[in-house]
């Protein structure tokens, strides 16, 4: 039944169109999942948790292992429910001033995104949340004992809805990069 409904999900990530394709397989497999899964691992790592999987390389292994599989599952939840709600999950920054309205827009943007079938339109990130609930219970199949209960796996999905507003937070704040016009580009 999880392997049906996962692989349902991924058709429709990948069949509404080249761009959700070209963004799945960038944001499954890209330099940043990675990066993620490294940092995620470490912290884990050195917290010991699960304290199953020991200090050792092996511990290190199983841990980033675990972690780039919770982000492919959550990728896929998220991306397959957003395209079949019409969610635009990818972040647009304000043009706010001052720091508090700037933090409220990105902390609202992360539950509350556009339609991408009705413009002007808003609704709730519902792949965006069901991608990091589903992710922490689906990812304590694999977890050891002390890891697999439905309490451990609905704290991971908050923690990674709070990551992603963090996340958020920091695309509002971090500077942009300035786009290098034609000219420029050609007179090099």
């Amino acid at each position: 039944m999880l392997k049906t409904l996962c692989v349902v999900i991924l058709i429709a990530a990948t069949s509404t169109g080249a761009t959700r394709a070209q963004d799945y397989r960038r944001k499954m497999v890209g330099r940043n999942a990675l990066e993620r899964a490294g940092a995620h691992a470490a912290i884990n790592q050195a917290r010991n948790s699960p304290h199953e999987w020991g200090q050792g390389a092996t511990g290190a292994v199983k841990r980033f292992g675990s972690s780039l599989g919770q982000h492919v599952v959550k990728g896929t939840i998220e991306m397959g429910v957003a395209a079949a709600l019409h969610e635009n999950l990818h972040y647009q920054r304000s043009n706010l001033q001052g720091k508090w309205p700037r933090v409220k827009y990105a902390v609202k943007s992360t539950f509350i995104v556009p339609k991408t079938n009705k413009p002007g339109k808003k609704t709730v990130a519902l792949g965006r949340v069901s991608g990091n609930l589903g992710a922490g219970l689906i990812s304590r199949a694999w977890q050891p004992a002390s890891a697999a209960g439905v309490g451990a796996g609905l704290a991971s999905g908050g923690i990674g809805l709070g990551a992603d507003v963090g996340v958020n937070v920091a695309r509002e704040f971090w500077p942009q990069k300035k786009k290098r016009s034609v000219v420029a580009r050609r007179t090099r």
